[in-house]
């Protein structure tokens, strides 16, 4: 998408493709405070060792940091890696409860971006690689660029 569509990635979590097959993705909104959408805006915000959690019929986003805004005095300033409450439909949380609890699924954060000036988080439901996976799909990938390469040349 463009940006004109009023769509902009903030951050990326490309760990967790590489960690993680995902089967589904989802888009919800983050109950944030005012500093964290701003320093979200900045850029400010890491991924990588976050996920999410179902608790009490309720989607909460755990141990992703959003640094403090530098501009805001340290009294409005808010905790980098608090819960947050993830927005989604009760429908959605109860098709994400089953597949979590039955199947021993994960919910990954896999990117942050902004649409129509609201901040909102796709999340992956996502099975675990193992090792030989991992290797398979280095693998692949430079196979793949190998016969780019090879293209390119002809």
């Amino acid at each position: 998408m463009s940006d004109n569509d009023g769509y902009k990635v903030l951050s990326d979590n490309r760990k967790a493709r590489f960690l993680y097959d995902i089967l589904e993705t989802y888009e919800a909104g983050l109950q944030l405070m005012g500093t964290e959408v701003k320093s979200i805006r900045a850029g400010k915000v890491n991924l990588q060792d976050g996920y999410a959690l179902i608790r009490n019929g309720e989607a909460w986003l755990i141990n992703v940091h959003i640094s403090p805004y530098t501009n805001s005095s340290q009294y409005f300033n808010h905790d980098p890696r608090r819960t947050r409450k993830l927005l989604l439909h009760r429908q959605e949380i109860r098709k994400l409860i089953g597949k979590v609890e039955q199947q021993g699924l994960t919910l990954v954060p896999l990117k942050l971006y902004l649409k129509r000036g609201l901040v909102k988080i796709s999340i992956g439901l996502a099975k675990g690689k193992k090792l030989h996976d991992k290797r398979e799909d280095l693998k692949r990938r430079q196979d793949q660029r190998e016969i780019q390469r090879a293209m390119k040349n002809y």
